[in-house]
C-alpha cells in the first residue's frame, strides 16, 4: 500500500550549521573519547540527566498541550508550549514540576502514528528534560483541580540536530504521600517538525476545501409566478449564519491556497433563500412559515464569491451523488445513470451563474476515496476523467520506500488522483478541545515533513479531508494549512495541476477489486429500493410533463430533487432518506391528480341517439394540453360511441378551469351498457384514473305510440261530449224562459179587461221601443232570446268560445 512507505531519507545539513556543529564536536573531542563505548543518543538526550522513573499507578495526572507555537520552528524562534495539568488521582501531588523533553527523531511515518496512539503513556520512552530553568513549579496539585502552565524555550536550546520530526514530551513530575520520591505522574507526547532551511525540492501540496452540506430543499414550490421554494427545515440558515459551520469554512478558506470543491446544490439552495422561501409547520395542517434569513443568505453568497475569486473551483455533480451506492445498487435499475449525467450537466452552469467563476467538472469524488472497478466505471460515465481516491484503499506499487506522487493512470484515459490517507484523516474526530486540535496540527505537520524527507523526487501530494467538516475541524484544518504554507518543505498546488503532474512509473495503477471495498462503507450505501423509487418517480414525471403548457415549472424542481435523493449525505440516515424520496413521489402524485375526470352517475338514454357529456377538471396553475379523452362502450352491440366502440377527442384545459366534452351515442337495443372514460397522453399512455358509469337505454316502440295516440283521442271525445251537453242545456233554458213570458202576457190581458184604467197607463208607441221600423207593437211579441254576456272570467278548466 502507498501509505506503507515510511522510510525517511537524510537531508544534508546547511553549510553554516555544519561548520558550527563541527567546531563544537572538535572542541569536545577529549570528552568524547571516554564515551565511545556508550550507546548512541540524540543530542538532547545526551546533554540532560535521565528522566525520573514512572509512577506505578500509570499516570494520575493528565497533561494537555493546548498550544504549541510556532508549529514548525526555525532557528532563532522561541517555542512556547501551554496547557493544563489535572490531578485525576485521590492523593495530593507535592513538589510538582512541568518540563519539556526533546526525544528521539521519528524517521518513519508509522513511528509518528505509534507516538500519536500512545501520546499519554507514561511508560513510553521520553528524552531528558531540557533544562531546569525551563520548567514550571507547583507546590501541590489538589485532586480534581486543573492548573495552567506555559513554558517557553529558545529553539537553539533544544539542540535538535538533523532535519526531521522530534518527539516533544511535556511531563509532570512530583511526589505523593505514599510514594515520597520524584516520579513521572503524567506525560503528553506531541511532535516538533524541524527543518529551518528551505528544502532543495519542495513537495507540491494540494488541499481540497469542501463546501458541501446535507439536503435541505424539497421538490415543492409555490403556485406564484416566482415558484417560492419550500425547505424541509431551516438548518441551512444556521450553517451560513456568522459563526456557523459553512460561514467558518468561507471565512477561513479565503486566506488559504486551497482548491474549492463545491456541491452546486448548496449554492442553489442558498440562492433560493435570498428571496422568499417557506418551511412547513410542525403539524401537517399548519400553513408554511416564511423563512426570514434573506440577508444572511445574500451576505454568505457574497463572501463565497470573494473567497473563490482567482482560485480553482471544482464542481461536483449536483447534489453530490453517492457514486459507490450507484455503482453497487443503481446501475441495474434503468435510468439511474441518466440522473448522474443530468447532475453533472447542470453543475458548471449553476456554479458559474451564482459565483461568476468557471468550475471544473472533470473530477469525481467517491465517499472516502474508496473505489473498485464498478465505481471507477460509474464515476467516469458522466464525463469525469479523474477520480479522487485515497491511499489506504489503493495499491501503492512495487515495495516503494516512499509515498509516490498522486496521479496514477489506470487506463481508458482515466487518472486516479490518490490522496494521502494520513494527511486526509488527521482532522477526523472531536476538535472542540484545544488539546485535540493542537495535536492534530502537529501530527499533520510531522507527517508532511516526514513524507517530504523520504526522497528528493518531485512529488504532488493531495489531501482530501472529510466532506462536511465541523466548525472546529475547519479551524484546525486552517491552522495546519497556514503553518504548512509557511513551512520550508512544501508549496501549494491546484488540484488540476496535481492531476496533470508526471506519474511515478513505479507507483501502482491497479484498481482494487470489489472484495477489497471496505465493509463499513458498504453497510451505509443506499439500497436498490432507493434507486427503484427514484426511477418510478421519474417515470411519473415523464408522463406528467408532456401534458403541461410550461413543463419547466415542474421538470426543474423535481429533477433536482431526484438528484438530491441520491446524495452521499444520506449515508448513515436511511430512514430520513426514505422519507425524503417518498415525499418527492407523493407530491408529484398530488400534482398529477389535479388533472382528472369528474365522476359521473349512471345515465338514462331515451331514443336511438343522444349525447353524453364528460368533464375534465384542471386544478393546476398552468394549462394542460396534448391530452386525449377516450369514451369507450364495453357493449358496442347495445350502445355505440359515434358509430364505433369508442371515440377520442383532444383536450386542452386552462389552469384552474374545467371543460366538458360531448360524445354522440347510438342505441341498438334496450338495456344497460357500461361506459369507460379515460384520459391518454399523445403517446397513448393512460393518464389518471378512468371513470366508469352505466347507461340505461330505453327505446320508443310502435306500441308506445298507439297507447299515446289512443289517449289523445279519448281526450278529444271527452271534450266534444262536454260541449254538446252544455249546448243542449242552454236550449232548454231558453225554451223555459219563453213559456214563462207567454204566461205572464196572458195574465196581463185578463187584468186589463177587469180594470180599463190600467190600460191607459201602458206606454204609447213613441215612448216604447220598437225593434221594427213603423211596426206597431204586438201583444204577442216575445222577449229577447239570449241573456247578456257575462264579463266574469270563465271557470277553471272551462273552454270559452268567443
Amino acid at each position: 500500500m502507498a501509505e506503507a512507505a515510511d522510510f525517511q531519507g537524510t537531508s544534508p545539513s546547511p553549510a553554516r550549521r555544519w561548520l558550527r556543529r563541527t567546531g563544537a564536536v572538535l572542541a569536545g573531542t577529549p570528552l568524547l573519547t571516554g564515551l565511545l563505548q556508550l550507546p548512541a543518543a540524540s543530542p538532547a538526550e545526551a546533554a540532560a540527566p535521565a528522566a525520573p522513573r514512572a509512577a506505578s499507578d500509570d499516570g494520575s495526572v493528565v497533561v494537555s498541550v493546548d498550544s504549541l507555537t510556532p508549529g514548525a520552528p526555525a532557528e532563532g524562534d522561541t517555542v512556547t508550549v501551554s496547557g493544563t495539568v489535572t490531578n485525576k488521582g485521590k492523593k495530593t501531588v507535592t513538589d510538582a514540576s512541568v518540563g519539556l523533553r526533546a526525544g528521539s527523531l521519528l524517521d518513519t511515518r508509522s513511528s509518528i502514528d505509534t507516538v500519536a496512539k500512545n501520546s499519554d503513556d507514561i511508560g513510553s520512552p521520553v528524552g531528558a528534560e531540557i533544562d531546569d530553568k525551563y520548567t514550571e513549579k507547583f507546590s501541590k496539585l489538589t485532586p480534581g483541580v486543573s492548573q495552567p502552565y506555559t513554558i517557553s524555550v529558545p529553539a537553539d536550546e533544544l539542540d535538535l540536530g538533523q532535519d526531521g520530526v522530534y518527539d516533544l514530551s511535556v511531563t509532570l513530575t512530583g511526589e505523593t504521600s505514599d510514594q515520597p520520591w520524584e516520579q513521572t505522574l503524567g506525560v503528553r507526547h506531541t511532535f516538533l517538525p524541524w527543518q529551518p532551511d528551505e528544502a532543495d525540492t519542495k513537495t507540491k501540496t494540494t488541499f481540497m476545501w469542501p463546501l458541501i452540506s446535507t439536503v435541505h430543499m424539497t421538490a415543492e414550490t409555490g403556485s406564484d409566478e416566482e415558484q417560492t421554494p419550500v425547505f424541509h427545515d431551516d438548518e441551512l440558515a444556521e450553517e451560513i449564519s456568522p459563526g456557523g459551520r459553512l460561514d467558518r469554512m468561507v471565512t477561513l478558506g479565503k486566506d488559504l491556497d486551497v482548491t474549492w470543491v463545491i456541491d452546486p446544490d448548496l449554492l442553489a439552495s442558498v440562492e433560493a433563500m435570498t428571496t422568499r422561501y417557506e418551511i412547513p409547520g410542525e403539524n401537517a395542517d399548519d400553513k408554511n412559515a416564511v423563512g426570514g434569513h434573506q440577508a444572511v443568505a445574500k451576505r454568505w453568497l457574497t463572501e463565497v464569491q470573494k473567497a473563490v475569486a482567482d482560485k480553482e473551483v471544482v464542481a461536483l455533480p449536483f447534489g453530490d451523488p453517492d457514486l459507490a451506492s450507484l455503482a453497487h445498487h443503481g446501475t441495474s435499475v434503468t435510468g439511474s445513470l441518466r440522473h448522474l449525467k443530468e447532475a453533472t450537466d447542470v453543475a458548471a452552469g449553476t456554479v458559474e451563474s451564482i459565483l461568476h467563476v468557471t468550475a471544473s467538472t472533470d473530477f469525481a469524488w467517491p465517499v472516502e476515496g474508496a473505489v473498485d472497478p464498478s465505481i471507477i466505471k460509474v464515476s467516469t460515465s458522466a464525463g469525469a476523467d479523474k477520480v479522487i481516491t485515497r491511499g489506504d484503499t489503493f495499491e501503492g506499487g512495487r515495495d516503494l520506500t516512499y509515498t509516490p506522487t498522486a496521479p496514477r493512470p489506470i487506463g481508458g484515459g482515466t487518472t486516479a488522483v490518490v490522496a494521502d490517507a494520513r494527511l486526509s484523516t488527521v482532522f477526523d474526530g472531536d476538535m472542540t478541545r484545544a488539546s485535540a486540535s493542537t495535536q492534530a496540527v502537529q501530527r499533520f505537520l510531522a507527517q508532511s515533513l516526514t513524507l517530504a524527507l523520504q526522497t528528493d523526487r518531485p512529488r504532488s501530494v493531495v489531501i482530501a479531508p472529510q466532506r462536511t467538516p465541523s466548525a472546529a475541524q475547519a479551524q484546525t484544518m486552517a491552522e495546519a494549512i497556514g503553518a504548512l504554507q509557511d513551512s520550508t518543505w512544501s508549496q501549494p498546488q491546484d488540484l488540476t495541476a496535481a492531476a496533470k503532474s508526471k506519474p511515478d512509473p513505479d507507483a501502482g495503477t491497479e484498481v482494487p477489486p470489489a472484495s477489497a471495498y471496505p465493509k463499513s462503507l458498504r453497510k451505509q450505501e443506499l439500497p436498490r429500493s432507493a434507486f427503484e423509487q427514484i426511477a418510478r418517480t421519474q417515470d411519473k414525471l415523464d408522463r406528467f410533463k408532456v401534458i403541461l403548457s410550461n413543463p419547466s415549472r415542474v421538470v426543474t424542481p423535481f429533477g433536482r430533487a431526484l438528484n438530491r435523493g441520491m446524495a452521499a449525505s444520506w449515508r448513515g440516515r436511511p430512514a430520513e432518506a426514505a422519507i425524503y424520496r417518498s415525499g418527492v413521489e407523493t407530491y408529484l402524485d398530488t400534482l398529477s391528480s389535479q388533472v382528472r375526470l369528474i365522476e359521473k352517475s349512471d345515465t338514462k338514454l331515451s331514443g336511438r341517439s343522444a349525447t353524453i357529456p364528460v368533464t375534465v377538471q384542471n386544478n393546476l396553475v398552468q394549462g394542460v394540453e396534448h391530452l386525449v379523452l377516450r369514451l369507450t362502450s364495453t357493449n358496442p352491440t347495445r350502445l355505440e360511441i359515434d358509430g364505433n366502440a369508442y371515440e377520442e377527442q383532444p383536450i386542452a384545459v386552462s389552469g384552474g378551469h374545467s371543460q366538458s366534452v360531448k360524445f354522440t351515442t347510438n342505441a341498438n337495443a334496450n338495456g344497460r351498457a357500461t361506459v369507460v372514460a379515460q384520459l391518454y397522453t399523445q403517446d397513448g399512455r393512460p393518464y389518471g384514473q378512468p371513470v366508469t358509469f352505466d347507461v340505461k337505454v330505453t327505446e320508443i316502440t310502435a306500441t308506445v305510440m298507439l297507447v299515446i295516440g289512443g289517449g289523445v283521442l279519448l281526450l278529444v271525445l271527452a271534450g266534444f261530449r262536454m260541449y254538446t251537453q252544455r249546448k243542449r242545456a242552454a236550449a232548454r233554458q231558453a225554451e223555459e224562459r219563453e213559456q214563462e213570458n207567454a204566461a205572464d202576457a196572458a195574465d196581463a190581458d185578463a187584468g186589463d179587461a177587469k180594470n180599463p184604467e190600467a190600460s191607459d197607463r201602458r206606454p204609447t208607441q213613441e215612448s216604447a221601443p220598437d225593434t221594427r221600423e213603423d211596426a206597431p207593437e204586438q201583444p204577442s211579441d216575445p222577449a229577447p232570446d239570449t241573456a247578456p254576456e257575462s264579463a266574469d272570467p270563465s271557470g277553471t278548466g272551462e273552454r270559452v268560445d268567443r
